[in-house]
């Protein structure tokens, strides 16, 4: 299995083969950019893992909220994004890439509660733009990609439904 996966602003690939040993019943191999880590790999629950790496024990675990993914290493936070080269749908994403303006909409119905980034700002991919309230729950809606806040569409106080259109990041 071959994966991009993208921490930040850095891409890496990623080979993962498992290893048929009739001595180690989660033994996989990891290559991370040409460099080759053996690893013993366990489900210990649905979205997390414990992954033995050089002697070194790390508790991972598989956050997914309505924008991005994260993943929890030792109680550090990291925004992933992995990307399956092979499939139809991650090329086309990754044609689309930066190119263009890209939308903002809202994933839930609720109240904008605070506007982070004002037109005009310049915002990194990731980057907070503003933050919605739905539920007594705060959501921060981060920019797709790295570029200027052309527009918001919307006010603090203004109440959205889900999939309006929020805003755009050219």
């Amino acid at each position: 299995m071959i994966y991009e996966v993208t921490i930040g602003n850095k891409t890496s690939r990623v080979e993962l083969k498992r290893v048929e040993s009739e001595n180690v019943a989660g033994a996989w191999r990891c290559t991370l950019d040409g460099r080759e880590f053996p690893a013993d790999v366990r489900a210990t629950q649905e979205g997390s893992l414990s992954i033995l790496l050089d002697g070194r024990s790390y508790e991972v675990k598989q956050e997914i909220t309505a924008g991005e993914t994260n993943i929890l290493v030792s109680n550090q936070r990291f925004v992933v994004a992995v990307r399956d080269p092979r499939s139809l749908r991650s090329r086309r994403a990754a044609e689309s890439g930066g190119q263009g303006p890209k939308r903002i909409t809202a994933p839930m119905p609720g109240k904008v509660v605070r506007i982070l980034a004002p037109p005009g700002t310049e915002v990194e991919a990731g980057q907070p733009i503003l933050v919605i309230e739905a539920m007594k729950m705060q959501n921060e809606l981060k920019s797709p990609k790295k570029g200027v806040v052309k527009k918001l569409t919307v006010s603090e106080g203004a109440a959205v439904e889900a999939g309006q259109a929020l805003g755009e990041v050219e």
